[in-house]
């Protein structure tokens, strides 16, 4: 289900003041401290900014090509779309588990992966650029998965690991509007998986 804009603001607030707490409740500084799981941090720190920047252009290019700018004034329009959004609230829970959040994390950038398909239908002139976000992001997921194994924590699969059908748009204009929530969607998610981390890394 899609998370309401002012709930999301909510959840991200909740985030940067929740005790965070790993595999049993151990305090994360036992595996912060470790010199590898810092440079993980640091380095898909760096990914995550990444990609975001993509997702960015991406929407810029929505922007001017459909004149699609405002997330405000297509509300209404949203309502007759099944778009929704990856979740994520395993990153924002007062009783943060490590492996929860980061399972989470992959589950939303399989989803996300798949759905850019209708982003490179809508904008085949930037097929490249979606291509080029899409290894990131598989690459990105690589990380956390073999991360997740050298610390030893458990892999939690989600049910929305499965593959999801790609959304179907009754118009082009639907389909438009379509991307532009995915998008925007995804930047979002982005936003928290970057904030998951960099508080990980702040310990």
């Amino acid at each position: 289900a899609a998370v309401p804009t002012g709930g999301l603001a909510l959840l991200l607030g909740v985030l940067l003041w929740a005790p965070w707490r790993a595999l049993h409740g151990a305090p994360l500084t036992e595996l912060s401290g470790e010199q590898d799981f810092q440079l993980f941090l640091q380095r898909n720190l760096e990914f995550t900014r990444k990609i975001r920047g993509d997702v960015a252009a991406l929407q810029r290019v929505v922007c001017d090509t459909f004149q699609l700018c405002k997330e405000e004034e297509l509300l209404l329009v949203r309502q007759d779309l099944d778009i929704g959004q990856a979740p994520l609230e395993q990153c924002h829970r007062r009783t943060f588990q490590a492996e929860t959040c980061f399972s989470q994390i992959r589950a939303g950038l399989h989803i996300y992966h798949g759905s850019l398909a209708t982003i490179r239908d809508l904008l085949p002139g930037h097929a490249g650029l979606v291509e080029t976000l899409q290894l990131d992001m598989a690459n990105l997921s690589s990380n956390i998965q073999q991360q997740m194994e050298d610390l030893g924590l458990a892999m939690v699969t989600y049910p929305t690991e499965n593959q999801d059908p790609l959304p179907t748009f009754s118009s082009r204009f639907h389909h438009q509007v379509g991307g532009f929530f995915i998008l925007a969607n995804f930047q979002r998610f982005l936003e928290t998986a970057y904030r998951a981390l960099r508080h990980l890394a702040s310990l």
